[in-house]
């Protein structure tokens, strides 16, 4: 009987090489149907396999971050969005969104802003220069977003609530740094459980090194399905 993959919970392909990924997503099988492929791919063959997951009947969502001046945003944002994949983030700047809306216009590609990195706390802004701490400078980056166009953002389980409350019921609230009550914290400063991020207000969860550095990928999958069933 096949597993019941959740749409809410997307697999990051953090590794080296797509022969890697392929390997990972073989694993998962029917458990996983949304995949991030992120900068360790993004100078290689990442988009091939992008191309090849959405082949293949899965989500895809393009974690490169784009941030440059707004006629190269716009280009490459075009350029993505004929990949016909499903989210692509940008860095959460006004004129980096703005361009990267424009860009993907007449597609069905979705644009999430990057508000802070989950793995900075407000020391770490201030030390970046930053007058704000951490929520504050994501809640004047969802704002902007919205004013920009975006269809999201990116963002702690810490700062769903706020997202939520500000983008509105179908705004796309999607939340790196998840992790189980049984798995190790790693980089992410401003962790939380699936329950408590999807609880919160998050529309998709970003679950990593809990899955795929997992023993049994598959196995773990559905550990944090079964978890996520109760938001």
């Amino acid at each position: 009987m096949a597993a019941a993959a959740d749409p809410r919970l997307i697999v990051p392909l953090d590794v080296r090489t797509t022969g890697e990924a392929r390997v990972l997503v073989a694993a998962l099988g029917d458990t996983v149907s949304f995949y991030k492929v992120g900068l360790e791919l993004f100078a290689t063959d990442g988009m091939a396999l992008a191309r090849e997951l959405k082949a293949g009947g899965k989500q895809v969502f393009l974690d490169w971050k784009l941030h440059d001046i707004g006629a190269t945003v716009q280009r490459s944002a075009a350029a993505l969005a004929g990949a016909g994949c499903d989210l692509l983030t940008v860095h959460g700047e006004p004129q980096v969104m703005a361009a990267a809306v424009k860009g993907r216009a007449g597609s069905a590609l979705k644009i999430l802003a990057v508000t802070v990195l989950t793995s900075l706390t407000d020391e770490d802004l201030a030390q970046m220069g930053y007058a704000f701490g951490a929520k504050a400078l994501v809640e004047r980056r969802i704002r902007q977003a919205v004013d920009a166009g975006c269809d999201g953002i990116v963002a702690s389980p810490h700062e769903a609530a706020l997202a939520r409350a500000i983008g509105g019921p179908d705004f796309l609230v999607v939340t790196p740094g998840v992790r189980p009550d049984w798995s190790a914290k790693n980089d992410q400063a401003r962790a939380a459980t699936p329950l408590e991020a999807l609880t919160a207000g998050a529309s998709h969860i970003v679950c990593g090194r809990p899955i795929t550095a997992a023993e049994d990928p598959r196995a773990a999958a559905l550990k944090v399905i079964a978890e996520m069933a109760g938001g």
